[in-house]
Formats: C-alpha cells, structure tokens, sequence
C-alpha cells in the first residue's frame, strides 16, 4: 500500500489543495482547516447549508490566503495580527475562540453568500480537543469536523464506483468525501479494520468511521448537488445511523508524509 494523494482545505468548505508532501501537526495537515465562515449567532458554515462555496479557490501564500470565486475579484487575507480581536465561535458541539479576519474579509463572502458572515481564523490550534469518547487527553484539532485527519481508499471508490454502475449512476470523484489523505494498494474497505496505521514515518491511530452526510453529493467544482453517492452509501454502508466512507484519524506523532511513502498496518482487528 502507498499514500496516493494529499489534500487540504485551507477555508472549511471551500475547493481542495491538493499537495505532494504536507507537515504531519498534532491538530492536522499543516494549514488545514484554520480559516472559518461564521454566522452572526458565530455558528460555523458549510457546504451543508453553502454548497456554492465549494467554488472558492484558496491558494495559500506566506502569511496568509488567497480566495476568488465566480469571476469576483480576488481578496488576499493576512493572518490575524497578535492582539487582533477574537470571538466566540461553535464548531458542532465545540465552542472556542478565534481571531477575526477582518471587515474586508468579512465584506467579500457576505457579498458572495448573499447573507452576513464573517470569516475567523484559528490563531491557537491547540484549543479545540478531540471528542475525549474516541480520542486521548491532549488530543486536539483545527475547524475539522471532528479529527484531525481522514483517510480514504482508491480501493473502496472503486467499489462504490462499481455499485454505482450496476445501478445505472455515475461513479463519483474521490473529490466528494473531501479527505485529508488517499491510500491505494488496499482491498475495498479494508480501512473498517484498521486501527493503527503509519504513512511513511508519522504513525496514526484510526480514531471511528467517518459518517458522511450531503456534502457527498455536492460537485466540488459547480457546487451542484445530486443523489449520489449518499443513496447508495445508505444501501450498502449503513453502520447505525451513519453512512460510512472513510476512516478519521489521530497523529501519535508528528513528521512530513509524501505521496507514494509505504502505508502499513500496526493493528488491525
């Protein structure tokens, strides 16, 4: 098995990075997920209730980020300054504190979204731990949904693919399930089994399944949403309430990964 691709989402919810190599950090990805969309109640943002941001283009630059969208004119955003003014933000079930962007930051998406947002940037990523019934005291993450990585199998979409097809769909991308790192070489869900793993150097424990919701369904590119592949997830992967893709993950340590760098199996059950 080997580590085929590399991804983060600098902005949550908006359009993948995808890298060659990226920084292992206890909290994630380096970069990943530390910019946010808040509501005016400081309640976070997403492809469930904005599916069009999938169309925001993040590039990262030193210092900062770079976003434009539909032809609007590109904003450059520097990281919040020390001292800048921070606010309450809610995360799922995580309430903590995050610097604030800034009202040209702010004034841009409000005018993309066509509603009032402000945009947040998580200067401390430390503060926010892992759901302490699946993680470790210590065990912290960035805005994530809830675990500072996941992974994902070529091996697995294949199958789904396969599915898809015999029921008359269209396979969908990888690009869908929005992971952090895809592993190739692997039977189709052979991650269920998985519990500790290393990419290259860095070791990880396998934290839960990832339960997957609309954003599947959601074209990374238009932001248009369909079917697939969550009624077909919902037939086939159905473990409780959740319908599963993928596997989250905790960093036992850190280090750089590169695509191609050897996946192994350190327990498995």
């Amino acid at each position: 098995m080997r580590l085929a691709s590399i991804h983060i989402y600098p902005l949550k919810a908006a359009r993948a990075v995808d890298l060659d190599e990226s920084v292992v950090e206890p909290w994630g990805l380096a970069g990943d997920r530390r910019w946010l969309l808040v509501d005016g109640n400081g309640r976070f943002i997403s492809q469930r209730e904005e599916p069009s941001l999938a169309r925001v283009v993040v590039t990262c630059r030193p210092g900062g980020i770079h976003v434009s969208a539909d032809g609007r004119t590109a904003l450059a955003i520097a990281e919040p300054q020390v001292g800048a003014a921070v606010a309450k933000v809610t995360v799922w079930s995580s309430t903590l504190l995050a610097a604030a962007a800034g009202p040209a930051a702010d004034a841009w998406f409000s005018a993309y979204l066509g509603c009032p947002v402000r945009l947040v940037y998580l200067d401390d990523p430390a503060r926010r731990p892992v759901d302490p019934q699946y993680g470790r005291d210590g065990d912290v993450v960035s805005f994530a949904d809830g675990y500072p990585l996941l992974l994902t199998s070529a091996g697995s979409l294949g199958e789904l693919g396969d599915w898809l097809t015999a029921g008359g769909e269209t396979p969908v991308p990888m690009t869908r399930f929005r992971p952090s790192v895809v592993v190739a070489g692997a039977p189709p869900w052979a991650e269920d089994g998985w519990r500790r793993i290393r990419i290259g150097a860095v070791p990880f424990r396998v934290a839960k399944p990832c339960g997957r919701c609309v954003v599947t369904t959601t074209d990374q590119i238009t932001g248009q949403r369909g079917r697939q592949p969550l009624t077909m997830l919902g037939r086939r992967r159905r473990f409780g309430k959740e319908l599963v893709f993928g596997q989250n993950l905790i960093p036992d340590s850190g280090g750089v990964i590169r695509v191609g760098d050897p996946v192994e199996i350190l327990d498995a059950s």
